[in-house]
């Protein structure tokens, strides 16, 4: 038996894009450098001791560039990630690092305490803590397991 492989339904799409890519480099690269102007720092959330903690990377800012608010039950990061030189487009000989303003929003669930939120900034991470109530902590569901049903199969 073979080994088990993730599940990527779109695959047969990468391959086309691929051959297109291949076929005409040059119809793609300025998409590819539009992406790269725009910055979307990567957010982790996660539930720890009755508090939701929501964890952005932000490489290269400081806390004065970024801005934590919560209207409803709606909490937001934003800020942006400025050019420290100028330098000219056509001096790059490589550039994967990108620049611009961000805003990542987040629902928060029922009952969270919004008036008890910290956020604290720490080796270019920024971790917002919101204590939930009790009811909206994850429970486990037990699984319960039903034998397999077996059929069998005459030959006439």
């Amino acid at each position: 038996m073979g080994a088990l492989s993730p599940f990527r339904p779109f695959r047969e799409l990468e391959r086309m894009t691929r051959r297109w890519e291949s076929a005409f480099p040059s119809l793609f690269e300025d998409f590819d450098a539009e992406l790269e102007e725009v910055f979307k720092p990567a957010i982790e959330s996660y539930v720890k001791d009755g508090n939701l903690v929501v964890r952005a990377d932000m490489p290269g800012l400081e806390p004065k560039d970024i801005e934590v608010t919560i209207l409803g039950n709606v909490l937001t990061v934003k800020g942006e990630r400025k050019h420290e030189q100028e330098v000219k487009k056509e001096d790059y000989l490589h550039r994967e690092v990108s620049y611009g303003a961000f805003e990542r929003r987040m629902t928060l669930p029922e009952g969270a305490a919004t008036d008890k939120v910290k956020a604290v900034f720490k080796n270019g991470v920024i971790e917002v803590t919101v204590p939930m109530a009790k009811e909206a902590v994850a429970k486990k569901v037990p699984i319960e397991a039903q034998p397999e049903k077996k059929i069998e199969v005459t030959k006439k």
